[in-house]
């Protein structure tokens, strides 16, 4: 793969030199596989010419067809980009007509690689600071200088601890989202961030600030009432804010499917496991555990869990006669057939109330 030119970059480039002196062109990549040509049948052949002037990291010139695999007369010119080469350009002809085509081909492919440099540069901040997170998180390649610049101005730094927060929104009526959530990027101090389409905002904050301030995050996704959820992936290189991302995924996953509105990467346990159960095996386990069960049953279970099964706690935190609270697990334990007492058959219970 060219870290410079794509097919199709390439196929301009070919076309471009065509016009100028008629004669069929081919871009090789150093391998000596064709990457474009005005000969659309040569395209993917192997060209070992080219291979070879790679190799050498000299021009070959041919002045007879089929002296070597897939080559016909013609130069052969290797093409040098940041003191390393890049590509090989051939072009079909007399040697002595078409060479000095073959030096006007190098200016022009260098031509249009600046001005897909230049065109990268040239980005509103905005779609930099999209196009830059999404081919981090994708793990796409970016120019090493376009990189540096912009982290540089974004007032980042490569070596430094990173976590990609992950916000889903779901707004309610009259409920100001996009202006709320610039307004917590602010507060955070968080200067990489983009907008996912349909709902989703990904932001990278640095790992000591995170500390520092995570409690506005929180308190954002509180007064929200719902609308928005927060997942947070662990600290990692800015280079590797990927697998950040992926964690941040899978805390989502389990948000979604909780009464909470927060979560980071770090404090999840068994939710892990729990997010990625699929819907049909969820809705399957839940009607054969908990599905007979009133709400009122299931929030004294999650009190009673609370309370590490301790029938004093939860009698405190319940407001609950010891007798009463008895009766009431009784009752539970009929109407399921899972005994919250015994702690196999609250393992059960548990792991139901969590899905």
């Amino acid at each position: 793969m060219n870290l410079y030119i794509n097919k199709a970059l390439a196929q301009q480039i070919v076309e471009t030199v065509k016009d100028l002196c008629g004669q069929n062109v081919n871009f090789i990549e150093c391998s000596g596989r064709i990457l474009a040509s005005t000969d659309q049948n040569r395209i993917g052949c192997f060209h070992e010419t080219a291979r070879q002037a790679a190799i050498s990291r000299k021009t070959i010139e041919l002045t007879e067809n089929n002296r070597f695999t897939g080559t016909q007369t013609g130069v052969n010119l290797p093409i040098y980009h940041n003191h390393e080469i890049i590509a090989v350009i051939g072009i079909t002809g007399n040697p002595d007509e078409v060479r000095k085509y073959a030096h006007l081909a190098d200016r022009i492919t260098h031509l249009l690689i600046r001005e897909k440099e230049l065109d990268s540069f040239n980005r509103t901040e905005e779609a930099k600071k999209s196009y830059i997170l999404k081919s981090l998180i994708d793990q796409e390649y970016l120019h090493p200088d376009y990189l540096t610049e912009n982290l540089s101005r974004w007032n980042l730094k490569e070596n430094n601890l990173y976590h990609l927060i992950r916000l889903d929104v779901s707004s309610k009526p009259g409920y100001s989202t996009e202006s709320d959530i610039h307004q917590i990027f602010q507060k955070l101090d968080i200067s990489l961030h983009s907008f996912v389409y349909p709902n989703q905002y990904l932001a990278v904050l640095e790992h000591s600030v995170f500390i520092s301030r995570k409690h506005i995050l929180k308190t954002f996704t509180e007064n929200a009432n719902g609308s928005v959820l927060a997942a947070v992936g662990s600290a990692v290189p800015l280079l590797q804010i990927s697998e950040s991302s992926e964690e941040s995924e899978t805390v989502l996953k389990s948000l979604q499917h909780s009464s909470s509105f927060y979560g980071e990467f770090e404090d999840f346990t068994l939710e892990l496991i729990l997010s990625s159960v699929e819907q049909k095996n969820r809705n399957a386990y839940l009607s054969k555990t908990i599905g007979s069960l009133s709400e009122k049953d299931k929030i004294l279970l999650k009190t009673y869990f609370q309370c590490n099964m301790s029938l004093k706690d939860t009698c405190e935190k319940a407001f609950l006669h010891k007798n009463t609270l008895q009766y009431r697990l009784n009752q539970i334990y009929q109407r399921c057939g899972y005994n919250p007492r015994n702690f196999q058959d609250a393992v059960v219970l548990y792991l139901a109330l969590k899905l």
